[in-house]
């Protein structure tokens, strides 16, 4: 935190009104389920974006990050637009903007930034730089905002301004985690449950392998996949896929002509009820039996989705040909994370296996650490 706060003074001429942090989270189980009013399984990460900001009445918005070469990016607050701000300004700028566009009085700020969230990896590293902004705008200009409320605010600076469709479970999650739990959320009306996840208490660990394949997620592919789930909704008379029980799932497969809505549709409504057999498997003590869970949801996420590469690929099958109790990929894919349920006396076995594989495949060796449920966001100091 110190640091955070000397650099700023360094690059504005005076101490910052407060420094705040935000999580990048990592999803057990429920992939693509939020955007379709379902569920998901999400844990924040020790990783964050850290944010030294002070208030301004100016109108000025000034935006410096330690991670990325240049200077301090220099904003109206009036002037903002969707598409108007490029690179990574365009998050914690979006943010300002879906403030003001809610008709909350935020005038400008002075803002510099430094996350140990990996970029690219799908592990929600622009979710916690929204939500560390939202935070922080909320608590110095008086806002009294629920975290929820927070995330939602968030979420809509990276639809309408950033523009990538996202769901509201990164920034829910970097909003409101607790230490030591997973967070299961309804994405329809956010509600929420703590679920306890003391993996190391069982003698097992959550491991991350980050294949260092980099996503984009504002290239199509994601809202192709998107529009294509609402299409399903519609030809089914739902609002959401949400609606769709999985005893219900062969009959409206048999209803829809389009294979790649169907292929959507199934692992929608299969993946909500791999959340509901999860959590009822938390609940009752049998967290081994997860490992099953999530090798199911990778091939439902690699053969119907299709959101899956190589890498992705490799890693869960290495890992799981090396003894761990399950995996799949996390996030929005096309390369990113994977998740390793793993016994703990095993998990430098496994993670060295992972790497193995990714040698003799010819891929840039993949990063691997384990994943330890953390507090959402919070004031630092």
């Amino acid at each position: 935190m110190s640091g955070v706060a000397a650099e700023f003074g360094e690059l504005y001429g005076h101490a910052p009104d407060g420094v705040w942090a935000a999580p990048g989270r990592v999803n057990l189980i429920g992939e693509y389920t939020d955007f379709n009013e379902g569920f998901v399984l999400p844990l924040a990460l020790p990783h964050t974006a850290v944010a030294a900001v002070s208030r301004r009445d100016d109108g000025i918005l000034r935006l410096h990050s330690r991670d990325v070469d240049g200077p301090v990016v220099e904003l109206g607050a009036d002037a903002l637009k969707p598409g108007g701000v490029d690179g990574w300004a365009a998050y914690p700028a979006g943010v300002v903007w879906a403030l003001r566009e809610a008709g909350h009085a935020v005038g400008g700020a002075d803002v510099h930034l430094a996350s140990t969230v990996p970029t690219g990896a799908g592990l929600s590293s622009s979710a916690a730089l929204e939500v560390v902004t939202a935070l922080a705008l909320n608590d110095l200009y008086g806002l009294g905002l629920t975290r929820p409320r927070l995330a939602l605010l968030a979420q809509r600076a990276e639809n309408a301004f950033v523009g990538v469709p996202c769901g509201v479970m990164d920034q829910m999650a970097s909003a409101c985690a607790e230490d030591g739990h997973a967070l299961f959320l309804d994405t329809r009306d956010l509600s929420y449950r703590q679920v306890p996840f003391d993996l190391a208490a069982v003698g097992l660990r959550l491991l991350v392998v980050d294949t260092r394949v980099k996503h984009a997620l504002g290239d199509g592919a994601y809202a192709e996949r998107r529009a294509g789930c609402e299409a399903g909704a519609r030809a089914l008379g739902v609002r959401a896929l949400r609606e769709v029980d999985a005893a219900q799932l062969s009959d409206a497969l048999g209803r829809l002509s389009d294979e790649t809505v169907r292929r959507y549709v199934r692992h929608v409504v299969s993946d909500n009820d791999r959340v509901a057999r999860t959590i009822a498997l938390l609940d009752a003590g049998d967290v081994r039996a997860v490992g099953a869970v999530l090798v199911e949801g990778h091939a439902s996420l690699r053969d119907d989705l299709r959101v899956s590469c190589p890498e992705l690929d490799l890693a869960v099958a290495a890992a799981v040909g090396a003894g761990a109790l399950g995996a799949r990929m996390t996030g929005g894919g096309f390369g990113g994370s994977a998740v390793v349920l793993v016994d703990a006396d095993a998990a430098d076995a496994v993670a060295g296996a992972v790497r193995a594989a990714f040698r003799e495949a010819g891929h840039a060796e993949p990063g691997v650490f384990t994943a330890v449920p953390s507090g959402g966001a919070r004031r630092l100091g």
